[in-house]
């Protein structure tokens, strides 16, 4: 081998020596930031940051924040890591009026409910008062806030109401505005018959089952009529319209026949 092409181990000891330290001191380095993050997360925990300092409420209308809170079972003081946010949600979500719920964790130590409730349909009539009905068929009996909406009349609580609820919900918004009362008339060939007043003075006869499907065209029925001529609009089966004062003729006709 050429002259001064070869180390001699005299020369390379010094930066072997210098790797090691190098490395040594990475090594010494990394351990003693594991062990500060360590030491500052026992602080942490053990200190009041780590204890719930504030719960914000979000999406409520017809909850209270003090209920929410008070469902939840969150407290100020609590310790934010112990807390299970599926359990949490949970226990909202047993409130009649939520139909979902999320809980999130604000650093250092907030915490944030995200609801979403029911939206009132229709208002039941009882006996002394009006309760709004949810989306869900679910009646409020302690809520008496929701006034501009539809009066049910005649309905318990129960399957019925459900399915009527479903159906309004589907009305688009101006069909549903349009509507001043449900009563809920069964029939023996029928147990979800019903029949609607509407804003406009006419009245509507039809089944829950398809009440949706059949209302959506009920601004195209009313806008064939005379608004001066007010009556029936039938919509069991087909569709058609019967007008009142042809109803008291049939009936003075049936009574003369008598």
């Amino acid at each position: 081998m050429e002259k001064g092409k070869v180390l001699s181990l005299e020369d390379r000891i010094p930066k072997i020596k210098e790797h090691r330290r190098r490395k040594a001191n990475r090594r010494l380095i990394f351990l003693l930031t594991l062990f500060f993050l360590l030491i500052a997360c026992v602080v942490y925990i053990q200190s009041p940051l780590s204890q719930i300092n504030k719960i914000d409420v979000n999406g409520i209308e017809l909850v209270t924040k003090e209920d929410a809170i008070n469902s939840s079972a969150l407290q100020k003081g609590q310790n934010i890591w112990k807390i299970n946010k599926k359990q949490v949600a949970k226990k909202l979500m047993s409130i009649p009026e939520i139909k979902h719920a999320e809980v999130l964790m604000e650093f250092p130590n907030n915490i944030v409910i995200n609801i979403k409730e029911y939206s009132p349909i229709a208002l039941l009539k009882s006996e002394k008062d009006f309760h709004p009905v949810l989306e869900n068929g679910t009646i409020l009996k302690n809520n008496t806030n929701l006034t501009d909406a539809p009066l049910l009349f005649s309905f318990k609580e129960g399957a019925i109401l459900e399915d009527l609820a479903a159906q309004l919900k589907m009305f688009p918004s101006e069909i549903l505005n349009s509507v001043s009362e449900v009563h809920y008339d069964p029939k023996e060939t029928d147990k979800y018959h019903v029949y609607l007043f509407m804003n406009d003075g006419f009245e509507v006869n039809a089944t829950i089952t398809t009440l949706a499907a059949k209302m959506i065209h009920y601004p195209s029925i009313v806008s064939q009529l005379d608004p001066k001529v007010k009556g029936v609009i039938d919509l069991e089966v087909g569709s058609f319209f019967k007008a009142y004062d042809l109803e008291e003729e049939e009936i003075n006709a049936a009574e003369e026949e008598r």
